[in-house]
């Protein structure tokens, strides 16, 4: 059975500590397994970019998901974190596996990481990392996660990474942590089929998706690993036909192997958290009728 999550109202919830602690007790309470929450560090300012195209600028607010997760961590008790996605070729590798597992101990190990590698250069441009290479350079940053998360002393010597002798104290509750990864190119597929734990985000249900995640599924198969342990999530938004159609679409999903689902209540013209609450509240329940 599909498990069902909620996305963290990111750009509506608004800076109330109560307010976002409400929305997280309210999803556990619901029996919601998990709750995503997405990232941007910085965004632009359209006066400086008139053509800009992104989905996200300088008006929308971002609570930083490893910092927000700590938080959450210590309002609820059962329920999962995860990421989605955290962009992680624009951060320091070492720097994310340290926070991660830092959020893994306290949360009692509840994190799921989600990592993809973004579309903003802007944002790169700041961080001071370099945008054109961001795909490669993710791939040698998992490997480089996981031996952080699992050994004590880690000696790792890459095209992009040197660590001699060194790891971080303490090591996470889970060895490693679960890791996925969003995007929609064949790379991406590649990726999780052969390193993965699971694919987040697989976009609008189109003719290609059952196929796209059987691909998944043979990338796994010829790396030697079982393809039915692999998770895949579909992002369901209340703004894309109402609840019936998003009910309708899950399970649609389920029947093509999904096992998860998450609900965006974000963009549907709700003015409050307790109005995201209610949305949480009316989709739970006509997926359990």
């Amino acid at each position: 059975m599909m498990q069902l999550g909620a996305v963290f109202p990111q750009t509506e919830i608004g800076n109330d500590p109560l307010a976002i602690r409400d929305f997280a007790q309210a999803a556990e309470g619901l029996g919601y397994s998990h709750i995503i929450a997405f990232d941007h560090v910085l965004g632009v300012d359209r006066r400086h970019y008139p053509d800009w195209g992104g989905a996200y600028d300088i008006s929308d607010a971002f609570h930083e998901p490893f910092v927000l997760f700590s938080y959450l961590a210590a309002v609820t008790q059962r329920i999962q974190l995860a990421t989605g996605i955290i962009i992680l070729p624009q951060r320091q590798t070492a720097l994310v596996a340290k926070q991660a597992a830092e959020v893994d101990v306290l949360s009692g190990g509840r994190l799921r990481l989600g990592v993809g590698i973004g579309w903003n250069p802007v944002e790169y441009e700041a961080l001071g990392e370099d945008f054109n290479n961001r795909g490669e350079r993710s791939q040698e940053q998992i490997e480089v996660l996981r031996a952080l998360w699992t050994q004590e002393s880690v000696d790792f010597h890459g095209q992009w990474h040197n660590i001699t002798g060194a790891g971080i104290n303490p090591l996470p509750t889970q060895r490693p942590i679960p890791l996925w990864l969003g995007g929609q190119s064949e790379q991406v597929l590649q990726r999780i089929g052969r390193h993965a734990d699971g694919w987040l985000g697989m976009g609008r249900m189109n003719p290609d998706s059952a196929d796209a995640i059987q691909r998944v599924r043979t990338y796994a198969k010829e790396a030697g690993r079982d393809p039915y342990s692999l998770g895949f999530e579909t992002l369901l938004s209340l703004s894309r036909g109402g609840i019936k159609a998003q009910v309708k679409e899950a399970r649609e999903w389920e029947r093509m192997g999904a096992t998860h689902g998450c609900y965006i209540t974000m963009k549907a013209g709700l003015e409050s958290s307790a109005a995201h609450i209610k949305a949480l509240e009316d989709f739970k329940a006509a997926m359990d009728s």
